[in-house]
């Protein structure tokens, strides 16, 4: 049983999509976004952009990984390349490929390429999804993994230059799974998170990407400045939690962040450039 090396940089084929003014509402409520522009619909928040590509994003893996595999992978990290906003009334149109794996003692991870275009052609974000199979060492590199975006160290010499209080409500991951378009049921069914090994249902890791990026822009830059946005996920998050994005300027233009529940890491290796 191995990765199959054959299936990498095949491009799937194009998804469209039609950005409308109510479902860009309902992705700013779902995630508390307190940012004018986004909770009118007028631009979209800036992690919306996983919803259009959200078909795309998995069928690069079948080509690739076993299907026996897939019950094993996990979100690691998601990094976005950010050329224009979404704004209703675009029409999008997604394709996406794997671009490489990496086994690992603790397992293999992979990075899936998306891109999302303007039906004119326009350029409008790219994103680089890298996913983890846990407990499966496929014992080999093949081609190329997500660039890095890891949190320099020496930022700890001095405090942050903000830090923003969240709360995740009791009933976030119902509101967010119909606007992201993600049914997966252990955001929705304590059963079936349990069985899956976790503590009961789990916020979508994208959402508290979500409202890291919010922190970001309500405290030190303006909505529509993002050029990219980067985190790794580290632990998950429960409904009813609160979060504390700590957040410290990294040279010009570019401020590294992480976030906690308690002590607990839950979004390392964060990175907003501008």
């Amino acid at each position: 049983m191995k990765f199959d090396p054959a299936g990498l940089d095949k491009w799937t084929s194009p998804e469209p999509f039609d950005v409308t003014r109510a479902r860009l509402v309902e992705y700013a409520a779902a995630t508390n976004d307190p940012i004018p522009a986004h909770a009118s619909g007028d631009v979209a928040s800036p992690v919306f952009a996983i919803v259009p590509v959200f078909q795309s994003l998995l069928e690069p893996a079948l080509e690739v990984v076993p299907t026996s595999l897939f019950g094993r992978v996990l979100h690691g990290e998601q990094d976005f390349r950010f050329h224009r906003p979404i704004r209703p009334g675009d029409s999008l149109v997604s394709r996406a490929k794997m671009t490489g794996f990496e086994g690992l003692p603790k397992g293999t991870r992979a990075t899936v390429y998306l891109e999302c275009r303007l039906a004119s052609g326009e350029l409008v974000n790219e994103q680089y999804v890298t996913f983890f199979v846990r407990g499966f060492d496929n014992g080999s590199k093949e081609g190329s993994l997500g660039p890095s975006h890891r949190f320099d160290e020496a930022l700890r010499a001095t405090p942050p230059v903000a830090t923003v209080s969240q709360h995740v409500d009791d009933d976030q991951t119902y509101r967010y799974g119909p606007a992201a378009g993600d049914p997966m049921p252990i955001h929705l069914d304590a059963e079936v998170a349990r069985a899956a090994g976790l503590p009961g249902i789990i916020a979508h890791g994208l959402c508290t990407m979500a409202f890291t990026s919010w922190a970001v822009l309500t405290s030190v830059a303006p909505a529509g400045s993002l050029r990219r946005l980067a985190v790794r996920f580290a632990a998950p998050v429960l409904p009813g939690q609160d979060l504390s994005t700590s957040i410290w300027a990294a040279g010009p233009g570019s401020y590294a962040f992480e976030t906690k529940v308690g002590d607990t890491l839950v979004i390392k290796d964060g990175l907003a450039e501008l």
